[in-house]
């Protein structure tokens, strides 16, 4: 018998997923109000998407699961980033401008590309050991990674907007990070939320560096490993 409920068919990695959804929701609300804060949100929302595949791959996943991970990850790692990246525009240039409207055009391409990627990778890459394109998560968290260490000036944060959303749609290959690796980012992810402005933004400073460093990397080297 089928519960009355859509709650009671999903798994306990189906929870984490729609919880990160929420999260994304929570720093496009906070994106104008505190750019840092909605950062964290969404590195927040990166450590649970890597929850719930660890949650799939111990309790076991449901049909449901790369439909609502791809949705979720439209709200966190798409529209989220994109909305920090147009506050801290108009932090700085204010509202009627070409170069604010430039901008915003930009942050609703980066949404384009990460739909796209998303709905390329639940049809095709769900299942590999690999995928084309820059993951969605790692570019937003390169932007979120970069507004925690003032990256906000709005020329080089709208031009790196741009260059991660066509990377994204790129059929450039990525690996699936090691499980000791992507405990390590996720270690990182978590002291950058907690303690963003600790050692001089260190943690903040790592996880940009790791982060970049597999985008530019790991297509070539992180194969043999």
């Amino acid at each position: 018998m089928h519960s009355r409920f859509v709650v009671g068919r999903l798994g306990i990695a189906d929870v984490v997923t729609v919880g990160n959804a929420g999260l994304g929701f929570l720093a496009v609300a906070l994106a104008s109000v505190s750019p840092g804060l909605a950062a964290r949100l969404i590195l927040l929302a990166a450590v649970a998407d890597g929850l719930d595949g660890v949650l799939a791959r111990r309790y076991g996943g449901t049909d449901a699961g790369p439909y609502l991970d791809s949705l979720a990850d439209v709200a966190s790692f798409g529209v989220a980033p994109a909305m920090v990246v147009v506050a801290a525009v108009r932090a700085a240039w204010g509202f009627d401008s070409l170069r604010v409207t430039i901008s915003v055009a930009i942050a609703a391409l980066f949404v384009v590309m990460a739909v796209t990627r998303l709905g390329m990778y639940t049809a095709h890459d769900a299942d590999s050991a690999q995928t084309r394109g820059v993951p969605t998560t790692l570019a937003a968290t390169i932007l979120a990674a970069g507004v925690l260490v003032g990256f906000t000036d709005p020329f080089p944060l709208v031009g790196l907007t741009a260059l991660l959303a066509v990377l994204m749609v790129t059929t450039v290959p990525y690996p699936d990070l090691h499980t000791q690796d992507a405990l390590v980012m996720g270690v990182v992810q978590a002291l950058a939320i907690l303690f963003p402005h600790r050692l001089g933004g260190g943690f903040a400073f790592g996880l940009l560096f790791l982060a970049l460093a597999y985008m530019f990397l790991a297509p070539r080297f992180y194969w043999g490993r």
